[in-house]
C-alpha cells in the first residue's frame, strides 16, 4: 500500500512539474501575444490617420488658358483660347481640409480589443455555437470602416494617377509644339537682330546724310550769296557795259570826226607828219586780266595795268589803241601748252578807263575764257 501510495505521489509531482512548465511556456505566449496585440492596435492606430476618411469636394476646377490661335506674321488682339485642365479632376489635389481616421481615443481602443458582438449584459452574441466576429461595437466594424476607405483612397490615387499619365501627354503635346516653335522664333529673333542691325547702320548713314545736307545747305545758301553777289556783279558790269558802249558810240562819232579832220587836213597840208603813231609791240610779261566774257559771241572785256596802257597809248595817251594780239593763261591750269588758255586781238578801247574790247581768237582756243585770266604778252 505505501508503494503504491509513492508511487501515486510521484506521478502527481511529474504532473504538477509538467503542468508548471506548460503554464510557464503559457505565460511567456500570452505576453507575446498581448505584446503582438499591442503593436498591432498601436499600427493600426497610427495606419488609420493616413487613411482618408472624407471625400474631397469634386466640384473643384482649374484653369491654364492656351492660346491656339495660328502663329502667322499679323497682329491678334483676342486669340483663340483653350483650357487644357478642362477634364483635369481638380478634387484630386486636394489635401487639406480631408478628415482621417482618429482611433486614439480610449473608447475606440477599446472596441479595437472587441473581437465578439456583445449584448446589453457585455455576454458575446452567439451564432449557433460560435460567438458572432462581425458587427456594431467591434473591430471588425472599424477594420472595415478602414478598409473601405483604403479602397475608395486607392481608387482616387489610380485616377490620380490616371490623370497624370493623362496630363503628360498633354504636357508632351504642348512641348512638341513649344519646340516646334522655337526654331522659328530663333530664326525670327535672328532676323530681327539682323534687321535691327540694318536699321541702327541705316539710321548712321541717315544721320551722316543729315550732317551732309545740312552742310549742303549752308554751301548751297554761300552760294546763293556768292552767286547773288555776281549776279550784282554782272549787272553793274552790264551796266558798265552798256556805258561803255554808249562811250564806244560817242568815239566812233568821235573817231568819225577825226577820220574826217585828218583827210581834210592830209589834203591841206601834205607835206605834214603824223605824230603818236600805234606801238607794234609790248615788253614780255603780265599786262591785265578779263574781267567780262562772252564765249559765244567770242569777245571779252580787258582790264589793263596802267602801266600797261601807257605802253600802249604812250606817255601822255595821245596814241591810238593797236589792233594787237596778246596771249591768254590761267593760273594753276594744266593743258597741253602748260597755262596757257588762248589768244586775243585788241579792238576797241574804253574812254577815260584802263578797258579795253577785245576779240577771242578761236584758232588758239586751249580752253573757254573764264573771268580772272591773265592777259600777257610774249
Amino acid at each position: 500500500m505505501n508503494k503504491a501510495l509513492h508511487a501515486l505521489v510521484y506521478v502527481f509531482l511529474v504532473l504538477a512539474g509538467t503542468a508548471l512548465f506548460f503554464e510557464l511556456q503559457l505565460n511567456a505566449k500570452r505576453a507575446e501575444l498581448t505584446d503582438r496585440n499591442t503593436i498591432q492596435e498601436d499600427y493600426l492606430v497610427r495606419i488609420a490617420k493616413t487613411i482618408e476618411r472624407t471625400e474631397a469636394d469634386k466640384t473643384a476646377t482649374f484653369e491654364i488658358q492656351k492660346d491656339v490661335s495660328p502663329v502667322e506674321a499679323k497682329l491678334v488682339d483676342i486669340p483663340d483660347m483653350e483650357n487644357l485642365l478642362d477634364e483635369y479632376p481638380a478634387s484630386l489635389e486636394q489635401t487639406t481640409g480631408l478628415d482621417t481616421y482618429e482611433w486614439n481615443p480610449q473608447n475606440v481602443r477599446q472596441q479595437l480589443r472587441t473581437t465578439y458582438v456583445l449584448d446589453p449584459e457585455g455576454k458575446p452574441v452567439m451564432d449557433g455555437t460560435r460567438p458572432l466576429t462581425r458587427g456594431p461595437g467591434t473591430e471588425d466594424e472599424l477594420l472595415n470602416k478602414l478598409f473601405e476607405s483604403a479602397k475608395a483612397q486607392q481608387s482616387r490615387l489610380n485616377s490620380t494617377r490616371a490623370a497624370l499619365t493623362e496630363l503628360r501627354g498633354k504636357l508632351e503635346s504642348v512641348v512638341s509644339e513649344l519646340n516646334k516653335l522655337k526654331p522659328e522664333a530663333r530664326q525670327d529673333k535672328v532676323t530681327i537682330v539682323e534687321q535691327k542691325e540694318k536699321i541702327t547702320k541705316l539710321e548712321g548713314e541717315k544721320a551722316e546724310l543729315e550732317n551732309q545736307i545740312t552742310k549742303l545747305k549752308s554751301q548751297i545758301d554761300e552760294l546763293g550769296a556768292e552767286i547773288t553777289s555776281l549776279k550784282d556783279e554782272v549787272q553793274q558790269a552790264k551796266d558798265e557795259t552798256e556805258a561803255v558802249k554808249e562811250d564806244l558810240a560817242k568815239s566812233n562819232r568821235l573817231v568819225e570826226q577825226l577820220k574826217e579832220a585828218l583827210s581834210k587836213a592830209i589834203q591841206m597840208k601834205g607835206n605834214e607828219r603824223v605824230t603818236g603813231a600805234a606801238v607794234s609791240s609790248l615788253s614780255a610779261g603780265d599786262k591785265g586780266k578779263i574781267v567780262e566774257v562772252d564765249n559765244e559771241n567770242m569777245f571779252a572785256i580787258v582790264e589793263f595795268t596802267d602801266d600797261t596802257m601807257k605802253e600802249l597809248k604812250g606817255e601822255e595817251g595821245n596814241n591810238p589803241l593797236p589792233a594787237m594780239e596778246l596771249g591768254l593763261r590761267r593760273p594753276g591750269f594744266n593743258g597741253e601748252a602748260g597755262e596757257f588758255i588762248g589768244r586775243i586781238r585788241i579792238r576797241q578801247e574804253v574812254k577815260g578807263k584802263n578797258y579795253a574790247i577785245c576779240d577771242i581768237l578761236g584758232s588758239w582756243e586751249q580752253d573757254k575764257a573764264k573771268v580772272g585770266d591773265i592777259i600777257f604778252a610774249d
